[in-house]
């Protein structure tokens, strides 16, 4: 029986707590279970490291899980069937990227990371390795799968450290700050994507952009965001993009001290939240999904869970980075 203490009932009860989007109206029969029902799943999912929805319904069905299993009922007591928990959870993370930068916005109005510094956001992208071995270009463009493990809807894409990858990118906006009390700095992760490899930074980064706080200021990048698109993106929400400038180096033009400065800066939180987040939820492994939908469902419920942790932790007055991975990995 899990202590109604744990970490894992606390982040279940602060779901309930959580600012809820805006709904649109849509066609059809409406929903029978609200969606906080399928975020508590998808927490003890990705704490549990469950990957499927038949791995979740059977470790519920334990008898040591009966006080978690009660958790996941609606005001009238059921608790859904097999298929509806399939189809929920499937369309999930349709929902996510914009709960993701709801929570973001909150959390940046609760912890105030900005009161004594620059409003600045980084963005970055970090490789995952899909599951199954790879893709190879001749098989590909031949339409031909080698084995059924590979998972055909990842994608190539070239590192500048790891070189050619198969697998996925997981796009992320991250706080660029301090907190004082105590002296550390603080990574809240407000905007996140997960998309296959392939797919051009500047392109994900529009949509990085709609979701940022309405408090922040600069928007820094590397060279993958210094496009046009980017930089109109910005300008819509009354930012201003600093992005590392092309051409050989070194550069001599007017700002070129400054530039570096938010290069660091940028470089400093994107780098140390990306291994920070990878080495809680085991990022440096192969993705243990297959297909989009459940491997944005991994990512990104491992991103919601880092949210809620740190909520729960400001909550409580804990330090928000110092002994945050030990309390996730015992939740």
């Amino acid at each position: 029986m899990i202590h109604a203490e744990a970490l894992l009932f606390k982040l279940l009860v602060l779901i309930d707590k959580l600012p809820q989007p805006k709904t649109p109206s849509c066609r059809g029969r409406p929903l029978v279970y609200p969606e906080t029902l399928f975020l508590k799943a998808l927490v003890i999912m990705t704490l549990r490291h469950l990957y499927q929805v038949g791995e979740l319904l059977a470790v519920l069905d334990q008898p040591e899980m009966l006080s978690l299993k009660a958790c996941l009922v609606d005001n009238r007591g059921r608790f859904p069937c097999r298929r509806t928990w399939e189809r929920r959870l499937a369309r999930l993370p349709e929902s996510l990227p914009e709960r993701i930068g709801l929570i973001g916005r909150t959390l940046v109005g609760m912890i105030k990371p900005w009161a004594t510094s620059g409003r600045a956001v980084a963005l970055d992208s970090t490789i995952l390795h899909a599951s199954g071995g790879v893709w190879h270009k001749k098989h590909r463009d031949a339409g031909k799968v080698p084995h059924s493990r590979i998972d055909t809807e990842a994608s190539w894409t070239k590192s500048g450290y790891h070189g050619w990858v198969y697998g996925w990118k997981l796009h992320l906006a991250v706080t660029v700050a301090s907190v004082w009390i105590p002296v550390a700095s603080v990574w809240i992760p407000v905007a996140a994507r997960l998309r296959p490899a392939n797919e051009a930074d500047n392109v994900v980064a529009e949509d990085l952009i709609l979701e940022l706080p309405f408090e922040a200021r600069y928007v820094l990048g590397d060279t993958h965001y210094n496009a046009p698109n980017v930089t109109g993106a910005c300008r819509l929400r009354d930012l201003l993009a600093v992005t590392t400038k092309r051409g050989a180096y070194p550069h001599t033009d007017d700002g070129v001290e400054v530039r570096r400065i938010f290069h660091k800066l940028r470089s400093v939180a994107n780098e140390n939240f990306n291994e920070h987040f990878k080495a809680i939820f085991n990022g440096h492994d192969r993705v243990p999904t297959k297909g989009l939908v459940s491997t944005q469902r991994y990512a990104l419920g491992a991103v919601l869970v880092y949210q809620l942790v740190l909520w729960h932790r400001h909550e409580q007055g804990l330090t928000l980075r110092k002994g945050l991975k030990a309390c996730i990995k015992a939740a």
